[in-house]
């Protein structure tokens, strides 16, 4: 009924880009965030383009992200910790940065997708366990936001994946710990990522299915598309209503 096999019992969705339309805002914010950054520190630096985003920062941890960016362009900060000032040129400091504007674009509200709705809808009437596996610290606002928080039994978000000290996408603690909290084996779970980290993490924590979500237009859909399948996605739809229409 919902393009799963039949073993699945249970469904852990990443949050933006697969359940809401928060990708692009992200985007967004990561790339005013390290263009300022670049502009006064690397000015002969090319900006932050979709590649970099999808390669280094896309489903990570915020941090991990900063970190991975910024190595890519041979780039060192001090840590810092976690009440460094927005303007601190420190791991934590962009970090911050980059929060506060996300924060700014998202409070204008939340758009979830159409066809992820109707599949929750359906996962929901057939009686699988949902959860929720996002890498962001602002899961639960993001949820209430767009309205989708009592189709969620389990959050596992950046804010529990720091208390608990896991590692973040691609490993694939964050998942884990989301099917053990539902109480299923991770082969009796499906896992939905629209980031090539968040996939890997999906193949590599043995679950039972693994669909990525290619929301990448233009020239670069079908080279998106490929990055998912090879890091490990069973298949890729550009969006989740076509699981239902597969089975129609």
């Amino acid at each position: 009924m919902i393009g799963l096999p039949d073993a699945v019992t249970a469904c852990l969705f990443d949050l933006d880009g697969v359940l809401t339309d928060t990708a692009a805002v992200h985007m967004r914010a990561w790339k005013r965030t390290f263009d300022e950054f670049l502009a006064e520190h690397e000015p002969t630096s090319d900006p932050f383009s979709s590649r970099d985003y999808t390669t280094y920062v896309d489903g990570r941890p915020r941090l991990d992200g900063v970190r991975a960016f910024l190595a890519s362009r041979g780039i060192e900060l001090p840590e810092g910790t976690p009440d460094d000032d927005v303007d601190a040129d420190t791991v934590h400091g962009i970090g911050n940065r980059k929060n506060r504007l996300l924060l700014q674009l998202i409070a204008d509200g939340v758009e979830p997708y159409p066809g992820s709705v109707r599949y929750l809808d359906a996962a929901n009437r057939l009686g699988l366990a949902i959860g929720v596996v996002t890498s962001s610290a602002n899961g639960a606002a993001v949820l209430d936001a767009a309205g989708l928080s009592d189709y969620v039994q389990v959050r596992v978000d950046g804010v529990v994946i720091r208390e608990k000290g896991l590692r973040g996408k691609p490993a694939p603690d964050s998942f884990l710990t989301c099917a053990a909290q539902l109480d299923v084996r991770p082969s009796s779970a499906a896992v939905f990522e629209d980031a090539q980290a968040g996939v890997r993490a999906g193949r590599d924590g043995g679950f039972g299915y693994v669909v990525g979500v290619n929301r990448v237009g233009g020239d670069g859909h079908d080279e998106q598309e490929k990055s998912l399948r090879d890091h490990g996605a069973d298949v890729v739809v550009d969006d989740l209503a076509e699981l239902l229409e597969e089975r129609a």
